[in-house]
């Protein structure tokens, strides 16, 4: 039994698109188990580029079932449009499972988010403005609509009918804007099910019977560590858990079967949205360290905010996900540096702490203590194994692996797939 869960250990963004493609080419089945469209994974397959927003990166492989689970919050729209787009480029779909428990984003999710930033102002949370937030604002309060009552049209008529007015309402009394026709909503989403229906399964049944069969699952997540809405940077998070324990909530498995966790790390930290960012570099470097990691989301487009390596993000990051291994990302961009750098602690009001503070404000007040190290010249992406990079590499790396006490087991050095160091098996 091989049960892997891949996390982002900082502000998303940390390349897992590429590291999972890696571990799917071992895998039998590639678990999404939180968040939405609100986030993308990008994947080089030889000399073509892929961006997937929904989809596991699994599906690349002919033989790797993919799974869109409980957990994820699902826009059909979105969904067919990224079905249509690997069509046209030859990928097939049919080994595409979608959770009827998953919840579905519906058009005036998506309205209520932008109206609520608007509304916020310059206190705005920075969200993608995708609907996924008042989506699971809707599950909590046991008013979403879930993907399997798409397959019983008079119930989930019935169910948007009853959401809809209220939703109205609401867009009615308090932003004074037009509300949604329902025919029109109910008809669309009625044949999005219809669309939808070879794909929908228990996909809780579907995980465990594998991992139960000795077969090798890959649970992928979306965003990283500090936007879990616990045991993030709240309130500037995502809605969902990203950490380990959601791959358990979000696909319907027990905790005991999973049976490692690899957090993804950039060689650097980068973050899109607002909110606290210790190790911002706001300079010519921190320009130029964008340029060269093509640092800008995949799904928003928007610029990211780049800084150094931060090890009081990554122990809490190793904490609460209880890592077993870290692959290291992009540590090619940082190559022909003079000096690269790691926060090892933060300095707030003359006190020294080491451990992440539990208070945003505390956070956006904290000067970073670091160590610097000399930086390696030329460049890296050829190397393929640890021996093979440059022992000012090598002691960057080492160093990033004793301050979280965590063991490396992955380096990436390039964007291809072969550009990748492999220090342990996976599976």
């Amino acid at each position: 039994m091989a049960a892997v869960v891949v996390v982002g250990t900082q502000w998303g963004d940390e390349g897992k698109g590429k590291i999972i493609d890696y571990l799917a080419q071992q895998a039998d089945m590639v678990v999404r188990h939180q968040g939405g469209n609100n986030a993308g994974h990008t994947v080089v397959v030889g000399d073509e580029e892929y961006r997937l927003h929904l989809i596991p990166s699994g599906i690349f492989y002919p033989d790797t079932l993919c799974v869109i689970a409980n957990g994820v919050v699902v826009d059909p729209r979105v969904l067919f449009e990224e079905i249509d787009y690997l069509h046209r480029r030859g990928i097939q779909t049919d080994r595409l499972r979608i959770s009827s428990q998953a919840h579905l984003i519906m058009p005036y999710h998506g309205r209520m988010d932008a109206l609520a930033e608007d509304r916020l102002g310059v206190n705005k949370l920075g969200t993608t403005l995708r609907g996924i937030g008042p989506a699971y604002m809707d599950k909590a309060a046991r008013t979403g609509l879930r993907v399997g009552d798409l397959l019983h049209p008079a119930q989930f008529a019935m169910r948007l009918k009853r959401v809809l007015d209220e939703k109205n309402r609401v867009f009615s009394k308090a932003y004074d804007v037009e509300g949604f026709d329902y025919d029109e909503l109910l008809q669309q989403y009625l044949s999005y099910g219809e669309r939808m229906r070879p794909y929908i399964a228990n996909t809780s049944v579907v995980i465990n019977d594998a991992i139960d069969n000795g077969d090798r699952v890959l649970f992928e997540g979306a965003q990283g560590t500090m936007l879990d809405i616990d045991h993030g940077t709240y309130p500037f998070v995502t809605s969902s858990h990203p950490i380990a324990g959601g791959a358990c909530i979000g696909a319907g498995v027990g905790p005991t079967k999973i049976t490692q966790v690899y957090g993804v790390v950039k060689a650097y930290t980068s973050r899109v949205g607002d909110g606290p960012f210790p190790t911002e570099l706001q300079d010519q470097l921190g320009h130029e360290i964008r340029e060269r990691g093509h640092e800008y989301g995949t799904t928003t487009g928007r610029p990211r905010r780049v800084g150094w390596i931060d090890a009081v993000v990554l122990r809490h990051a190793a904490r609460v996900n209880g890592l077993t291994g870290l692959a290291v990302t992009r540590l090619d961009v940082l190559d022909d540096l003079p000096e690269v750098k790691i926060a090892t602690a933060y300095r707030y009001h003359g006190e020294l702490i080491h451990e992440l503070p539990d208070s945003v404000e505390v956070l956006a007040e904290v000067e970073p203590e670091y160590e610097t190290f000399p930086g390696w010249k030329g460049k890296i992406t050829q190397a393929k194994r640890l021996e093979d990079l440059p022992k000012e590499a090598r002691a960057y790396l080492e160093r990033i692996a004793e301050l979280i006490n965590v063991p490396l087991v992955l380096v990436s050095v390039g964007r291809e797939r072969t550009n990748t160091i492999v220090l342990k098996e996976l599976f």
